[in-house]
C-alpha cells in the first residue's frame, strides 16, 4: 500500500467531525509524508486538516516527539486562549478515536494529524529587511512564551543534535576512513574546520556546563516554519515542531541568522553569491530581541552573535563529513551537492567575520 492509500486508510481513526470529501498529497516537506484533508459537516462547513506519516529514519522515537510537541502545544495554547486568533497561533493535534495522540497502522508506522492552519502564508526566502524583523519576532514571541516551561521534561529525542564536539569526531573517522577517495579535493575545507574547532565548541560546551540555561529550542528555525497574517505579516505562529527539545536558545537564534542572513541559497555553486547581509542581521535580532530580551540573560544576549558563525558551522562540518562518507544521510541532486553545501556555509562563515565589527 503507498502512502496515499494508507493515508485515506488511516484518517477514520481519527476523531473528526463530517464526511471526508478530498485528500491531496502535500509536497512541501522533505521529511515526513504529507496529506491534506477536507471534511464537511452537517451545515456545509469544511475544515481542513494536516496528516503526517512520521518519517522513523529521522524520527527514531515518534512517540516521544509527539510527547515534546503536546507539552508544548499545550503550554502555548494557555497563553493565547483569550486571544480571538487563536486557532491560528499553535498546532492542535487531532486525537485518535481511543484519544491518542498518534495512530500506528498495520506496518508499524506513526500517523498524526493537526487541524490544518489557514487565512497564512509562508515564505521560503526572506523578501524584505521588514520580513527578517517579523521573523525575528515570531521566534521571540515562541521563545517568550515557553520562557516558563522547563525544558529538561522534554524529551531528548536526537541525542547530541548540536554537540559540536560529537560532529567533529564525526568528521575525523569520515576523513580516516575517506570511503570514497574525496578527501585529497578538499584540504581547503579540511584545514579552515580545524582551524576553527576549538571556537566552534564554545556554545555547547557553555551549554553542558551550566552556563546557558537548559530551555525549550525549536532547532529548525528558518523561514518556512514560521506562518505569516496575510495582511500584516505578523508571524502568528512556529510550526514543524519535530526537534522540538532541550537545548539553548542559542540553537535557535543561529539557525535564524544562518538562514536569514545568507544572500545566497544553501547550496549555491556561485560563491560570489553568497555573503552576510548586516542589514537584514540588524533587522532580525532587532526584531527578536523586541519579544525575547525580557527574559533572556547576560550570557544569552552575549552568545547570539557567535551563535550565527557557530550554527553556520556545524551544518558545514555535517555536509563535509556525509561528503566523505559517501552522502548518507542527506539527499542529494548531484554528486557533489555536500561539498556545494559546504563551501557555502563555508563562504558564510568567512563574509561574517570580514564583517564581524560591522554587526
Amino acid at each position: 500500500m503507498d502512502n496515499y492509500e494508507a493515508a485515506k486508510s488511516v484518517i477514520d481513526h481519527f476523531k473528526i467531525d463530517g464526511r471526508l470529501e478530498a485528500i491531496k498529497v502535500n509536497t512541501q516537506g522533505h521529511i515526513n509524508s504529507t496529506f491534506v484533508s477536507t471534511f464537511v459537516d452537517e451545515d456545509g462547513r469544511r475544515t481542513k486538516y494536516t496528516h503526517q506519516k512520521i518519517n522513523q529514519n529521522v524520527f527514531r522515537k515518534p512517540k516521544e516527539v509527539m510527547e515534546n510537541i503536546l507539552a508544548v502545544t499545550r503550554h502555548i495554547e494557555s497563553k493565547v486562549a483569550d486571544m480571538p486568533d487563536r486557532d491560528r497561533r499553535v498546532l492542535h493535534v487531532v486525537f485518535t478515536k481511543d484519544h491518542q495522540p498518534f495512530f500506528i497502522d498495520a506496518d508499524g508506522e506513526y500517523w498524526r494529524t493537526y487541524v490544518f492552519i489557514e487565512n497564512v502564508n509562508t515564505y521560503d526566502k526572506i523578501p524584505s529587511a521588514d520580513a527578517a524583523r517579523s521573523l525575528g519576532r515570531g521566534i521571540g514571541n515562541f521563545q517568550q512564551q515557553l520562557s516558563d516551561f522547563d525544558g529538561s521534561r522534554l524529551n531528548i529525542t536526537i541525542p547530541h543534535f548540536h554537540d559540536m564536539g560529537l560532529r567533529y569526531r564525526q568528521l575525523d573517522e569520515a576523513i580516516a576512513a575517506d570511503v570514497k577517495g574525496r578527501l585529497a579535493g578538499v584540504k581547503d575545507e579540511v584545514d579552515f574546520l580545524m582551524a576553527n574547532r576549538e571556537r566552534g565548541c564554545h556554545i555547547w560546551d557553555d551549554f553542558e556546563s551550566g552556563k546557558l540555561p537548559n530551555r525549550v529550542t525549536h532547532n529548525d528555525t528558518k523561514m518556512n516554519n514560521v506562518l505569516f497574517d496575510p495582511e500584516t505579516d505578523e508571524a502568528v505562529c512556529v510550526i514543524d515542531l519535530d526537534t522540538i527539545m532541550p537545548g539553548t536558545i542559542l540553537f535557535d537564534t543561529g539557525d535564524m541568522i544562518r538562514t536569514a542572513c545568507n544572500t545566497g541559497e544553501e547550496d549555491e555553486k556561485d560563491l560570489s553569491k553568497v555573503s552576510f547581509d548586516v542589514e537584514m542581521y540588524k533587522a532580525l535580532t532587532g526584531g527578536y530581541l523586541e519579544k525575547a530580551e525580557s527574559f533572556l540573560t547576560e550570557t544569552e544576549k552575549a552568545g547570539i552573535k557567535e551563535s550565527g558563525r557557530t550554527i553556520t558551522q556545524i551544518m558545514a562540518v555535517r555536509f563535509l563529513t556525509d561528503y566523505l562518507a559517501g552522502d548518507v544521510y542527506y539527499n542529494i541532486a548531484y554528486s557533489d551537492h555536500n561539498l556545494v553545501r559546504t563551501r557555502t556555509q563555508l563562504a558564510l562563515m568567512k563574509s561574517m567575520d570580514a564583517q564581524w565589527d560591522a554587526f
